[in-house]
This record gives structure tokens, sequence and C-alpha cells, in this order.
């Protein structure tokens, strides 16, 4: 029996982003109509009356919060108030809000980030606090870590159904193809076919090149999160334990397959005809070395993920020219 129906009022916290869309349109296709979606023009989740108000006034029987404030690397070590302040701020209101206006379930996403740097390989749920966190990330992380205690918190104290998902790296629509504040895919896919139109003979890349790293289209996560909220009870008898027999409350969500940095690069080189050279700048950093997740506890309640890599590289790469075709004819018109 389904731990949500399709007559329930269905709240996604950040729809219009990448992973929030992709929900939204997977939700659409499963017969979930009765959706919230506000903008943050509609709703700035940062701000805790509005909030408070809105769950008052739409009581949602169930809250998907996928908005977050993302960034890659760079954007990280940059601007490390913003990623800490920020989410912590969306993460409390929207959390606190359904509990307090009884919606019957709640999904947390988080991220692999919140892993220690140095954790065992694939990454187990129970690595979560055991160790110290990748330095270029940990005001992200610190947040996330923050909201899947929050709904673990609930849960014990007020049994309160929240869960949380800790999805590996997405690609797909909607991504962030920004210069500095992308994650290193879009980054790549961009950087590949800007250097291939403009003739370039070469691309140079952050760092050795050597890290390796899992990638999911954010279809596949959409996917999870719906089965999720459909099957996963954490007080089942059958659900995932930790190793102290103890209910979780978190579950990883990946493909359990990772590739190199530089395998992907050769990849996204070939997916975009670029031709020329690839040069490593070894003086930029290169992040953590591996993170793999174990996947294992969400697959033996039956999800496993279906989009290779290279059907979605391709896919994602359709998708961004069309994109990047419509944004130059915008900019020449203006």
């Amino acid at each position: 029996m389904s731990l949500i129906n399709n007559k329930d009022k269905i709240f996604i916290a950040g729809a219009n982003g990448m992973v929030g869309s992709a929900i939204k349109r997977k939700l659409y296709e499963c017969k979930y109509l009765n959706i919230e979606c506000p903008s943050r023009e509609e709703l700035d989740l940062t701000k805790t009356e509005l909030v408070s108000n809105w769950f008052r006034a739409k009581k949602p029987d169930v809250v998907i919060l996928a908005a977050a404030k993302v960034g890659g690397i760079y954007a990280n070590d940059k601007y490390p108030v913003d990623f800490l302040l920020e989410n912590l701020k969306i993460q409390n209101n929207v959390i606190e809000n359904a509990w307090k206006n009884d919606s019957k379930r709640l999904l947390f996403l988080g991220s692999s980030c919140i892993y220690p740097k140095y954790s065992k390989q694939p990454i187990k749920e129970e690595e979560l606090l055991k160790s110290s966190l990748e330095r270029t990330n940990e005001w992200y992380a610190l947040a996330k870590i923050s909201g899947i205690k929050i709904c673990q918190a609930l849960r014990k104290q007020y049994g309160f159904d929240a869960i949380s998902l800790m999805p590996t790296n997405l690609y797909g629509k909607g991504d962030n193809y920004h210069k500095y504040n992308s994650h290193v895919l879009p980054a790549l896919l961009d950087r590949f076919h800007v250097h291939k139109i403009e003739h370039k003979d070469f691309v140079e890349c952050w760092g050795s090149g050597m890290p390796r790293r899992e990638f999911m289209h954010v279809d596949d996560l959409a996917e999870a999160c719906i089965f999720a909220l459909e099957n996963w009870d954490p007080n089942d008898l059958y659900a995932p334990k930790d190793e102290l027999g103890e209910p979780l409350t978190w579950l990883n969500v990946g493909t359990g397959i990772d590739i190199s940095i530089k395998e992907l690069a050769e990849m996204i080189a070939k997916i975009t005809s670029f031709d020329g050279k690839i040069i490593w700048d070894s003086n930029k950093p290169d992040g953590t070395f591996q993170k793999l997740l174990d996947v294992s506890k969400l697959s033996s309640l039956g999800w496993y993920s279906k989009i290779s890599l290279q059907e979605g590289l391709k896919l994602t790469y359709e998708e961004y020219k069309n994109d990047f075709k419509e944004n130059n004819l915008r900019n020449k018109k203006n």
C-alpha cells in the first residue's frame, strides 16, 4: 500500500530548480496532479513569517524540500556565509512549518557532500559525522547535515514522518552552466561546446583529472523521490537499519558506478565532437579523491538507477544545445 496517494496536496519547495522541476514532471507523469509550486517571487523560503503564513493557508499533505543554494567548488569557497545561512533558513522554515501544520510526510533532499572527506568507499549512510568534511564545500555540507538531523530529531521526539535522501552528483535538464558557479559536469559540457564552436585547439580543466565521481541523471533522482515517498517507512520492520540495528532516516541515492574526471572529460569531448587537446591545471584543487555512494539500502527496497551516463550525457547535450541557441538568439535581439 502506497504511503501517499493521488488526492494528497503536494508542495514542492524549489520546483523551478533542476531537481524540483524534474520531480514535478515525474509527479505529473505518475498522476499526482494536486501540486503546489510557488515561485521564489511568490514565496521566499528564507522569510520565516511568509513561510509560516503560507503553510497555515495551504496545509500541504506532502512536502518535498528540493530548494537550496547550490554551486561548485569556486562558489562554495568564495561565499561561505551564503551557502551556510541561506540553506539553514530555507530548511528550518520549511521543515518546522510542515511539522507544525500536520503534513503527513516530508522528504528532505541532502547531498553526498555530507560525508567525511576520507570516508570508506563506497560510502555507507553510517559514515555521517565520523570524521571531518572536505574543506571546499563544508559550509553547504554543514547546512545539509543540519537538515538531516532536524528531520531525524522530529521523528524521534514527535513522531513526525520526515525522511531524507542523499543524492550523488546530479546532471540533466535545467542544470546550471555558469562559468564559475556550476558543478564539474555542466562546467565541462559548456567548456567543450564553446571551445568547439570557437575552433580552439585545447581545453583547460581544473586539477589532475584523477579524482573519481559518480553521476546520476536528475530524472533518476525524481523517480527515486516518488518511490521513497510511496514505499519507504523507516519504522517498518524490514526497512533499512544502521550498524546498531536502529532505523535509518536518510538513504543514499546513486548509480553505484563512478568514473575519473579525466574519463568524464574524454567522454564529453567525444559527445561534443571536440577534437583538440585536454590540458590539466594541477595548481587548481581536486577536491575529495573519491565519493562513491553505497546504494544497497535503497536497492533493498526495490529502487535502481536506470539511465546510464553515456545515455544521460547525450540527452543532456542535446537539451544544452537547444538552450544555447535560444540564449544566443535572445542576446542578439537585446
